[in-house]
C-alpha cells in the first residue's frame, strides 16, 4: 500500500493576485521530491494548497495514503493532517512560550498519533538528543538549529505517511543545513516516508532528492526525472549554479 501525492493543473493565489498557474507535480511512494525556486515563486503557496490553508481556483490535489485515494481539495487542514500528512512550515512556527516537550505533544494531533505519544516522543529524543537535553526549555529561547530540529520532530509526532518540508535551510549556518538535510534523509528511510521538500539550496537538496521541479513565477519551469537531469537543466544551471 503506497503513500503518494499528485497535484494536477493547480492554480491559486490570494484575492486578485495569482501565485500558481497550472502547476503539476507528483511525489511517488517513498520518494523525496524537491521543489526548487527562489522566494516569491510559489513554493509556500503550493504547500498551503496541499494542507488546505489555501483553496486552489482550479486543479486537483490527491493523496494516496496506505493505498486509499483522498481528494484534498475541500478538506480542512485538520482533516488533512488526520489523513497522515504533516508540514514542517517555513519559519518553524513553534509555540515560543511552551517547552520542547509541550511543543512535541501538540504535534500529536491525529487520533492514532495520540495513542503513540510516548513512543513517538522517545523516537524524537533518540533522533534528536539535543531536544531531550532541552525538553523543559522554552522553544523561543533555543538556537535556530535547535528550533528547526523541534519543528521537524513536532511534525513526526503526528506519525505521518507524507511529510512536507518548507525551506528547512532558512536562517541556518551551512554546517547546520547539511546536518538537517542528512537528518531528513535518515528519517525518510527509517520511517518509510514520502517527502516533498521546498528548498532554495540546490546542492544540499540534490544530495537526498530522487528528482524535482523548478518553480519560476508560479509555474513549473522544469520537471526532472532525476537529480542528474536537474543538474543539467539550463534553468538550474542559470539560477543555481551560475552557468550560462
Amino acid at each position: 500500500m503506497g503513500n503518494s501525492l499528485s497535484i494536477e493543473n493547480v492554480s491559486a493565489g490570494y484575492g486578485s493576485v495569482t501565485v500558481l498557474s497550472d502547476v503539476s507535480v507528483h511525489a511517488g511512494d517513498g520518494e523525496t521530491v524537491v521543489l526548487l525556486g527562489t522566494n516569491g515563486n510559489g513554493k509556500t503557496t503550493l504547500m498551503r494548497c496541499i494542507t488546505g490553508q489555501v483553496v486552489p481556483s482550479r486543479g486537483t490535489i490527491v493523496a494516496e495514503i496506505d493505498g486509499e485515494r483522498h481528494n484534498l481539495i475541500g478538506l480542512s487542514t485538520e482533516e488533512i493532517v488526520d489523513l497522515g500528512i504533516s508540514l514542517v512550515p517555513e519559519g518553524r512556527r513553534l509555540f515560543p512560550r511552551l517547552t520542547v516537550e509541550e511543543n512535541l505533544t501538540l504535534g500529536a494531533y491525529r487520533q492514532s498519533a495520540r495513542e503513540r505519544i510516548g513512543a513517538n516522543m522517545d523516537f524524537c529524543f533518540e533522533v534528536f538528543p539535543r531536544l531531550k537535553e532541552r525538553r523543559t526549555q522554552l522553544a523561543g529561547s533555543m538556537s535556530g538549529g535547535e528550533q528547526q530540529m523541534l519543528a521537524l520532530a513536532r511534525a513526526l509526532m503526528a506519525s505521518p505517511k507524507i511529510l512536507l518540508i518548507d525551506e528547512p535551510s532558512v536562517g541556518l549556518a551551512p554546517i547546520l543545513v547539511a546536518r538537517m538535510i542528512d537528518k531528513i534523509a535518515e528519517l525518510k528511510t527509517a520511517l518509510g516516508l514520502t517527502v516533498m521538500m521546498a528548498e532554495q539550496n540546490f546542492e544540499q537538496a540534490a544530495r537526498i532528492a530522487n528528482r524535482g521541479y523548478v518553480l519560476v513565477h508560479g509555474q513549473v519551469a522544469f520537471a526532472a526525472d532525476s537529480v542528474e537531469d536537474l543538474r543539467n537543466s539550463d534553468v538550474v544551471r542559470r539560477l543555481y549554479l551560475g552557468v550560462g
